[in-house]
């Protein structure tokens, strides 16, 4: 069966070691009418709800909160994902993105609201539950008549989520667990009805996943509100468990399958987490622009400073490379469910291992979306000058809001490590062949280089050589790291973070220039040349952090001639031939997006 999907789907991680053609992958303008007319909804929701009453989430009105979640289940948005026997809407994979996109750039209070009820609140049981458990739960927790929370991270147990103390024991009539412990920086905490708590059973070496009702009386208590730099308005409590009883027909799944639980569910939450920084991004962007236009200095708007449009023109970049390679992952998780499905694989099954096959997909996007996020609001307080920092313009909640999105769902440290140590753990099974092409790689760095003129008559031809060598300069720097180190690699921290933030530039860069020739070939390069200014301005960046970080990675373990070796095909590996006039691409984006008044790709 697997090998009947893997011809039809790419499988995750392969991207590395395979050309995809830009037919191939999917777009933010492939979206279906059905699609864009559920995006407007969602839009019209949030403008009137949530953006509208921006001050109520920062002057943290939870109440308000848990109200706008019960106007979304109403709408029916909290069910995008839940199949419809179970009472949702049981959409694909990319409609799920991109309500979680629409629906989390206004405020971060709504969007951790709705992405921990979602996703940690209600998947766990959609995808591990029993048939009694998902009628009885999911149909409710699709509705927002009853709204969820997750029970794992623990004073001593964060990002090793294993390692929690929290107790279930057994009752001697074998009817129910008595759960006793502690969890801290739960979402949803204040107003939810249902939890997924973790909890070990004796000595087991692995936790257990049950699902709790939120009964006071049952030895359920909680601190007060967390009061928090951003996300003001999402309920942020500790939960205690007092010999809280729990029938056995609760265990979610079986007994020692909660860390799978906890991990699978991170999964989807990292992709959910890029898809919630998307539209903040876009805010921000436009409310720069506008801010710029308005804004005279020197008898001249600042939008016309090129320190200003510098800003501008890397913040809508930064934007529109995050929805490139989010929608393409998007569908490749919806395209390998549906291979999986077509094989008689329970739905289920289907979305658990296909969104297991791309882990390292999500874990570059968690990392790169939420920093590009952080680093938009950063530059956006700056373009509004001392405004940005009062509180009555949009730029310091939005600063504020976007720190937590590179810490939780896992650090964006643990991320990084986990991208390439997922990747490595591939090629150890077969599933991503590495060492072929790391060997030709070493070949190539032996042998001599050609000097001939390529042919860059083609859009992106000279982009998508650059590509393929970025592809090289991982493979270099893994392979060579992986020979010398083999299982200790883990240990060597600083040089894992380096060759993840090579895959991270790689994976970036490849789907925005894809998206872009997708688009130049459906709509012609004149309709574009904003587009491909910014593809070409992407790859630009993600070049000099390669080289970079290459760099830093080679000299860290390497000595001698290999050091030498190594450091020389880096900088063949990292060589343009015609090097792009940056100052004219940041131009090209800026001169449309000032014309537009908003972020408009």
């Amino acid at each position: 069966m697997a090998d009947t999907i893997e011809k039809n789907v790419t499988r995750g991680g392969q991207f590395l070691v395979k050309e995809t053609k830009c037919e191939d992958v999917f777009t933010p303008e492939d979206f279906s009418e059905e699609q864009l007319m559920m995006r407007d909804s969602v839009k019209e929701f949030v403008d009137k709800e949530l953006w509208a009453h921006k001050d109520r989430f920062e002057k943290k009105d939870y109440a308000y909160t848990e109200a706008s979640m019960r106007k979304a289940g109403e709408l029916g948005l909290l069910g995008v994902a839940v199949p419809e026997e179970y009472g949702g809407l049981g959409m694909g994979f990319v409609s799920t993105m991109l309500v979680c996109d629409y629906i989390s750039g206004a405020t971060g209070s709504f969007s951790t609201a709705f992405g921990a009820h979602t996703g940690i609140g209600t998947m766990p049981i959609t995808l591990y539950g029993s048939e009694e458990q998902k009628k009885k739960y999911v149909p409710k927790l699709a509705s927002g008549e009853w709204f969820g929370a997750y029970c794992l991270t623990e004073p001593g147990a964060g990002s090793d989520a294993n390692s929690g103390k929290t107790k279930a024991v057994l009752s001697e009539d074998g009817k129910y667990y008595s759960i006793t412990g502690q969890k801290m920086w739960i979402s949803n905490a204040g107003f939810c009805s249902v939890f997924i708590v973790f909890a070990r059973i004796g000595d087991d070496k692995n936790i257990t996943g049950f699902i709790v009702e939120n009964d006071p009386s049952n030895g359920i208590s909680m601190n007060e509100e967390e009061h928090k730099l951003g996300i003001r308005a999402s309920s942020t409590r500790q939960v205690f468990f007092n010999d809280t009883k729990v029938p056995v027909e609760n265990m979610l799944s079986e007994r020692g399958n909660g860390f799978k639980i906890a991990m699978n569910a991170l999964n989807v939450g990292r992709i959910k987490l890029a898809a919630a920084c998307l539209d903040a991004q876009r805010r921000v962007t436009s409310n720069a622009v506008k801010y710029a236009n308005e804004r005279i200095q020197f008898n001249t708007a600042i939008s016309s400073f090129g320190a200003i449009r510098s800003k501008l023109a890397e913040m809508a970049t930064n934007a529109y490379a995050g929805e490139s390679a989010s929608y393409r992952a998007a569908k490749d998780i919806e395209d390998r469910i549906a291979a999986r499905e077509a094989e008689g694989t329970s739905h289920q099954e289907a979305e658990l291992k296909g969104v297991e096959e791309y882990a390292i997909e999500c874990s570059i996007l968690k990392v790169a979306v939420s920093e590009d996020v952080q680093s938009c609001a950063d530059e956006g307080i700056q373009i509004f000058g001392g405004m940005g920092f009062s509180e009555d313009t949009p730029m310091e909640s939005a600063w504020r809001d976007a720190r937590i999105a590179r810490i939780y769902e896992g650090t964006n440290e643990i991320n990084r490590m986990l991208s390439v140590g997922m990747l490595i753990k591939k090629a150890m099974k077969g599933h991503v062949d590495l060492l072929g092409p790391a060997m030709k790689v070493q070949e190539e760095l032996m042998g001599i280089p050609s000097f001939d003129t390529p042919d860059f008559s083609e859009l992106f031809a000279e982009e998508k050589g650059i590509i393929a060598n970025l592809k090289k300069v991982f493979l270099m720097v893994a392979g060579s790291a992986v020979q010398k180190y083999g299982p200790d690699l883990d240990s060597h921290q600083q040089l894992l973070m380096a060759a993840s933030d090579i895959l991270i530039e790689v994976y970036m860069a490849e789907s925005t220039i894809l998206r872009t020739e997708k688009l130049a070939k459906n709509q012609g390069e004149a309709k574009v040349q904003e587009q491909i200014a910014m593809a070409k301005l992407y790859l630009y960046k993600a070049v000099d952090i390669v080289n970079s970080r290459g760099k830093e990675g080679i000299i860290s373990f390497a000595e001698g001639d290999e050091q030498r070796m190594m450091l020389m095909g880096l900088k063949r590996f990292t060589k343009y031939t015609n090097n792009p006039n940056v100052v004219a691409l940041r131009e090209t984006i800026t001169s449309k997006l000032v014309a537009e008044n908003e972020y408009c790709f």
